[in-house]
């Protein structure tokens, strides 16, 4: 029985390989050279989560989650967050309808399936925890009446990694919220050339077409939820997150949230890989961009050079690897 079961999820997985190559080649068609950065998008989206994106200007974040959304057939909203944004901007409010004598509730652009934040720390602190109740329970509260935000919903932000005057840094719970921190970079010469050809006439994102459902998502990411995690692994996740709490070049270490999002975040990457069941490389690849954001380096650290990535990397070299 074990096998049989086994074997279905291998064809299951097999399936949902077939589909997310497709997904892949689609963005691929907007986003040239940046399939890895594609398959983090997928990741945390199969896995529940969000991404936040911290590059420069120009490198194709806000289309990249354009050609994502299209390709996902999702509705897609994007918010320029900026000083005068206020929380009802993105959530919504009541409006008086003076026919009716009534209060309605008209939604605000966070009611999308696909919601690109751009320039998130461009906007005070209580407009981006207006984002809070939406990214962890998926509903928005208004009046005290809650509202329920659609399924799958998936938040992209953004932010400038080279300016700085003007912004306001994200607080450490709106950091928590997000799945994963990664960036785009730089494009090849070849690359860039590409680009170049791609847009002469006019631009790609206009042919781009749904390859799979809303539905199918939802099943993807049930299908995640079923890879196999060994008890080893899980004790290897927990071993890495509990060694941020005591790192000496760490003020504040990962919090239990830390470990459930590096466990969800290898299983989606397993199955982006094919395979059924985690294994080691799947959360020492995931780990820098799940945890790495989630640490607070002490002051004297900073000002060594020391990065997240390197307390990380410290950590995982020391650590005995999973055989099982």
């Amino acid at each position: 029985m074990a096998k049989e079961q086994k074997a279905v999820v291998s064809r299951d997985v097999e399936d949902a390989s077939v589909d997310l190559d497709r997904v892949i080649a689609s963005v691929e068609s907007v986003i040239f050279g940046k399939r890895r950065v594609i398959e983090y998008l997928l990741i945390a989206l199969l896995a529940d989560g969000h991404v936040l994106i911290e590059d420069v200007p120009g490198v194709g974040k806000t289309m990249l989650g354009r050609a994502l959304a299209r390709s996902l057939e999702l509705d897609f909203k994007r918010i320029q967050f900026t000083p005068d944004l206020l929380p009802s901007d993105l959530t919504g409010s009541m409006i008086f309808n003076q026919k009716s004598g009534d209060f309605y509730f008209k939604p605000g652009p966070v009611f999308a399936s696909v919601v690109l934040a751009d320039e998130i720390n461009r906007t005070s602190p209580r407009t981006q925890s207006a984002l809070l109740e939406a990214m962890e329970e998926r509903q928005v509260t208004v009046d005290g009446v809650p509202h329920e935000l659609q399924v799958p919903f998936f938040v992209i932000a953004t932010q400038n990694s080279i300016e700085h005057q003007g912004t306001y840094p994200l607080p450490e719970a709106q950091l928590d919220r997000f799945l994963l921190k990664i960036r785009v970079g730089y494009p090849s010469d070849s690359e860039e050339i590409a680009i170049l050809e791609s847009q002469q006439i006019r631009h790609p994102i206009e042919d781009v077409q749904s390859v799979i459902s809303p539905d199918r998502i939802r099943k993807l990411r049930d299908l995640v939820r079923n890879i196999h995690i060994t008890p080893s692994i899980r004790r290897y996740v927990v071993r890495i997150v509990n060694e941020t709490r005591s790192h000496p070049d760490v003020l504040v270490g990962c919090s239990p949230r830390g470990s459930l999002g590096l466990a969800r975040a290898s299983q989606a990457a397993a199955l982006i890989a094919r395979r059924d069941y985690v294994v080691p490389d799947d959360v020492q690849e995931m780990a820098p961009i799940v945890l790495g954001h989630r640490l607070f380096l002490l002051a004297e650290s900073q000002l060594s050079g020391v990065s997240s990535r390197r307390v990380i990397d410290d950590i995982i070299s020391r650590l005995p690897v999973p055989t099982e």
